[in-house]
């Protein structure tokens, strides 16, 4: 049987294939195990710093695999704990995740996509949010964090009416960074994820949880936390200095004496 989540680690970076090309990498309750547990595991892998996220195929993901909700019910108390902990692992993994969308993300795809921290896209990306036209309300963030990346307005016309919005129109209104060719998509997302890599670790992660704080308070909540990890984080950085120009100091005056 085909793996369906292809996982590739090189240079602290990890690339997570959804592998279900033949259903549009639809996400049937098996990859959304897949995807839950790996991320959970990914939180303390010390080989992983970046996270890239793609799919395999014409598309990142088709969003959940209709076909299979006809067979099982797509009301069921563990389909709706599933579908909790994908978005929940990814939100909670602690580290930088890159979505590199190749292809459809829609409406359960659309929210993974969002879930992700930096979103870029190929010529062939498309989106859309089909909630209501299934008639299911969005379970997985797509409500809140779609407005908050590209307005009220542009957000309402898209849920409201289910049509698809094309990548480079996508990137004028602000939901991805970067539209790129197929062939540039993931080694501009990896070139991004390197770069990453170089940040102090420990700021990183900071400056990760701030931003991420800033977007789900107010701008007054969110200047006082960061003033608090400011304060915490330089006040060592601060010692670190005083203590090495007390030394240069000495060391100057040692350097007329002789």
């Amino acid at each position: 049987m085909t793996n369906i989540l292809l996982k590739d680690t090189q240079n602290f970076v990890t690339t997570l294939t959804m592998n279900r090309p033949e259903h549009l990498n639809a996400l049937s309750v098996e990859l959304r195990q897949e995807l839950g547990k790996t991320f959970t595991a990914l939180k303390t892998d010390s080989a992983t710093k970046v996270i890239i996220l793609t799919g395999a195929g014409r598309a990142f993901t088709a969003g959940l695999d209709l076909k299979e909700l006809g067979q099982t019910g797509m009301g069921t108390e563990s389909s709706r704990r599933e579908s909790t902990n994908v978005v929940k692992a990814m939100r909670n993994v602690g580290k930088p995740t890159i979505a590199a969308i190749n292809g459809f993300a829609v409406t359960g795809g659309f929210e993974i996509a969002l879930a992700c921290d930096i979103l870029i896209a190929s010529t062939e990306a498309r989106f859309a949010d089909t909630h209501v036209r299934m008639g299911v309300v969005p379970g997985w963030g797509l409500s809140q964090r779609l407005a908050r990346l590209i307005g009220s307005s542009r957000a309402k016309q898209l849920s409201f009416t289910g049509n698809y919005i094309e990548a480079e129109k996508a990137c004028r209104w602000g939901l991805v960074n970067e539209v790129l060719s197929t062939e540039e998509l993931l080694p501009y997302c990896r070139k991004i994820a390197t770069d990453i890599c170089t940040a102090d670790p420990e700021t990183l992660q900071d400056v990760h949880r701030l931003i991420d704080h800033g977007w789900e308070h107010s701008l007054a909540e969110g200047l006082l936390e960061e003033a608090r990890i400011s304060g915490a984080s330089n006040q060592g950085i601060e010692a670190t200095v005083l203590e090495e120009n007390r030394k240069r100091v000495q060391s100057r005056g040692r350097d007329q004496l002789d």
